[in-house]
């Protein structure tokens, strides 16, 4: 009976369909173990195939060719430790999110999930069976025993292992982050040990996929619930861990403790991960965005250079007659302070000529919404024209406050292919704002310091598409719009909630009508990292024809 066991945690970034490539990544940290020493080399769920797949893992083609994949992954490894990692299966005529085991040159062994997530992001039920729950399977003499991600949410799977004889619990994860996610995960997986007396091994994936971010952070839990090893969040990550066989049964030697960051700098990690990864994995390496001077735009262009360089980021000045001066002034002084590209391109011209041509048609009518909007219009068209020429992805800017009220111009400023900051109320933009300012780490490119000027944060926002205008004309100021928005959209509550929280109900009850009209602007708008778990797309579906309001 083997009295030492070595397990090299492997947290890493796939992309969904690079079979080829995922299993090089596999391979790589196999061969990392082997050099190590390792007994078995795990990494998270659905590593093959990348994570989340959505339809993608139902087609035939797909899901065999990850199967075979695995089946020549586990060919290659065949001499040297044990290789654990997540892809789909096939089992009579079910398709199952899967763990494979893979050692001697075959695939050893094989568990099912059980529990399949349907809620917010997920939607497993309608893509795979339900496995059944079953024993443990054994590496190197020892009985281990993995409850796949959700599978590890509930007591049932865990409390069977541990009755079937399994030693350690290995749990493989393609848990998506969301602030706050850290201290749900660590909590359920305590109980799960403290239940079942087994230490436990969290892995989870790391990376950007479409609006979701998988952070890593990746833990090791002793009998009783202490941490014996934190890999940190948002990074690449391998460790080896050892476990040692006592009278009390197996524990690990403990290791190395990653802090975790506070949840300002999650969310912005978070953005810049989001970004580079969704630029590196759909094939673009440059970006482009209008810089207005204000607030929303020049921490998408700092979160933009952090993720990309500021070689690679290329800001557009489209400045109207009622573009103030002082924009001026800070939009060259964000992009100077970021080092990147700054053009300037005039839109009077572009708008004289929209403006005459739309002239018999608008003829006896007054002037108004419409023609601020042909200018947000005109800068989209421009913004784009450079993206095709260029190549470069345009990044649109509009933050969670806006884009809940539809304070945004379709097919204007809402253009692009990324919104970074979609997920981000204003309020919120204000403190990312600050706090990047006072703080640089390892993993940004862009400079240190205040990158962006404390008068671009404290002026009144504005749109700039009329004279003197101000966002405060059309909404509530910020703090009371976020306030109701936080209600209505993250708790999902009531005019009552906002009233008992202390909000005039006709201010309450405008912000709700805004919500529901702009579900078709949020239906066509880009995609944007997801910091919450009330982000707009998967976690909040809505019709787009809805008259309900709350009586």
């Amino acid at each position: 009976m083997a009295d030492r066991f070595r397990l090299t945690l492997a947290q890493l970034n796939p992309t969904v369909g690079d079979l080829a490539g995922n299993a090089a990544q596999a391979l790589r940290a196999w061969e990392e173990g082997r050099a190590a020493g390792a007994d078995l080399v795990a990494l998270p769920e659905m590593f093959v195939t990348g994570y989340q797949t959505q339809d993608l893992v139902l087609k035939p083609a797909f899901h065999q060719a990850a199967i075979a994949t695995i089946e020549a992954l586990a060919r290659d490894c065949a001499e040297g430790p044990a290789l654990a990692l997540g892809g789909p299966a096939l089992e009579g005529v079910g398709l199952y999110n899967a763990y494979y085991v893979l050692a001697g040159g075959r695939v050893a062994a094989r568990v099912l999930k059980h529990h399949l997530p349907n809620s917010d992001v997920f939607d497993e039920k309608r893509v795979y069976a339900s496995g059944p729950v079953t024993g443990p399977y054994a590496v190197a003499g020892v009985r281990l025993g993995s409850p796949i991600c959700e599978d590890a949410w509930f007591p049932d799977v865990a409390e069977t292992l541990a009755e079937t004889g399994a030693e350690i619990l290995l749990v493989p994860n393609g848990s998506p982050h969301y602030r706050g996610k850290m201290a749900v995960r660590q909590n359920h997986m305590v109980a799960r040990v403290v239940e079942t007396g087994l230490p436990l091994v969290y892995v989870n994936l790391v990376g950007g996929q479409d609006d979701q971010v998988f952070d890593g952070g990746s833990f090791v839990l002793d009998p009783g619930g202490a941490l014996a090893l934190q890999l940190p969040m948002f990074e690449e990550a391998v460790a080896h861990v050892d476990f040692t066989r006592g009278p009390d049964g197996w524990r690990a030697v403990p290791g190395p403790l990653a802090p975790l960051p506070d949840d300002l700098e999650q969310d912005y990690h978070a953005m810049v991960l989001a970004l580079r990864d969704y630029l590196r994995k759909s094939g673009f390496s440059k970006v482009l965005l209008g810089l207005s001077g204000g607030v929303d735009s020049a921490l998408v262009a700092t979160i933009a250079v952090d993720a990309l360089g500021a070689e690679n980021l290329r800001c557009v000045m489209l400045p109207s007659e009622y573009t103030s001066e002082a924009s001026l002034e800070d939009a060259r002084a964000v992009a100077a302070r970021l080092g990147c590209r700054y053009d300037t391109v005039p839109i009077a011209e572009g708008r004289a000529a929209i403006t005459a041509t739309l002239a018999p048609l608008f003829a006896g009518l007054e002037p108004d919404l419409t023609e601020e909007n042909i200018q947000s219009r005109l800068r989209g068209l421009l913004l784009m024209a450079l993206s095709n020429k260029f190549g470069e992805m345009l990044l649109t800017t509009g933050n969670k406050s806006e884009v809940a009220v539809g304070y945004a111009t379709i097919y204007g400023d809402m253009a692009g292919g990324y919104n970074p900051i979609k997920d981000l109320y204003k309020t919120r933009v204000f403190e990312i704002c600050r706090w990047r300012n006072a703080h640089h780490r390892a993993w940004m490119a862009g400079p240190a310091g205040g990158v962006i000027p404390p008068r671009v944060i404290d002026k009144p926002p504005s749109a700039e598409l009329r004279a003197n205008q101000k966002d405060s004309d059309s909404l509530p100021d910020y703090p009371v719009l976020d306030g109701i928005l936080h209600i209505l959209v993250d708790q999902d509550g009531s005019i009552s909630d906002c009233i008992a929280a202390g909000f005039d109900e006709a201010a309450a009850r405008r912000v709700e009508h805004l919500l529901y009209i702009s579900e078709y602007k949020r239906f066509q708008s880009a995609p944007g990292t997801r910091l919450s778990a009330r982000a707009f797309w998967l976690d909040r579906r809505y019709p787009i024809v809805n008259r309900w309001r709350a009586p």
